[in-house]
């Protein structure tokens, strides 16, 4: 069994510091402790819940939710992509502009999540479906980047450098394919594909809207 985990964009630096997703990742990790300690009470509060959306209730989850994880490796591991491909997209957005793109990806994941099991009953929960669209918005704004990334060949492990275009690219075609595998499987949990799928569009698509009109770093070999 494979795998794979961007480290870092190896081929520009950022012109001001990652202040924003800096500190979004305390944020989730602060949340993460707070889950830790309210337990099961704490997440059906403040995770998203299909039914209660549509039902028009607790819609502060839409937001909540995206700063909650399931466990460690969950929140590890989102963290991860989102320094991975957070800054340089901060820094082509700008501070404000960026907060609110992700927050809208977020929002976006969920919604579409939503869509595809509007009575289900499961909390919904991650930042993965924001971090997707952060993901969208790297490949349509620097997709020839390379990142340093950790493959992982069962117990094997080694760090190379892969195109954005081709990393994000195979990211998003596992997620779709999961998606539709598992629209024929029970409504029991897991992970929700669904969500990244709509974040990563999302992402995608209004990427270009939140950029800043100053010019993006130059093209780094």
């Amino acid at each position: 069994m494979g795998g794979m985990i961007p480290l870092s964009d190896v081929s520009r630096r950022t012109s001001t510091p990652a202040l924003i997703t800096i500190a979004i990742i305390i944020l989730n990790a602060v949340m993460f402790g707070l889950e830790l300690a309210g337990g099961e009470p704490f997440v059906q509060k403040w995770a998203v819940t299909s039914v209660d959306v549509i039902h028009g209730h607790h819609w502060v989850t839409l937001i909540s939710a995206m700063f909650m994880h399931a466990g460690w490796l969950h929140i590890i591991g989102n963290m991860m992509f989102l320094w991975a491909f957070g800054p340089e997209i901060e820094d082509a957005m700008g501070g404000l502009r960026y907060l609110s793109f992700y927050l809208l990806c977020g929002i976006a994941a969920f919604v579409a999540q939503i869509a595809m099991s509007p009575t289900s009953t499961i909390p919904n929960l991650g930042a993965s479906g924001a971090i997707a669209g952060v993901m969208g918005a790297f490949l349509v704004t620097y997709p020839r980047d390379k990142i340093k990334t950790i493959l992982f060949f069962g117990w094997f492990y080694r760090t190379t450098f892969i195109p954005a275009a081709l990393l994000i690219g195979l990211w998003f075609i596992v997620q779709l394919f999961s998606q539709m595998g598992s629209i024929t499987e029970s409504n029991t949990g897991g992970v929700a594909y669904a969500a990244h799928v709509g974040g990563f569009i999302f992402g995608a698509v209004f990427a270009r809207l939140f950029e800043s009109s100053r010019s993006a770093p130059d093209w780094q070999d």
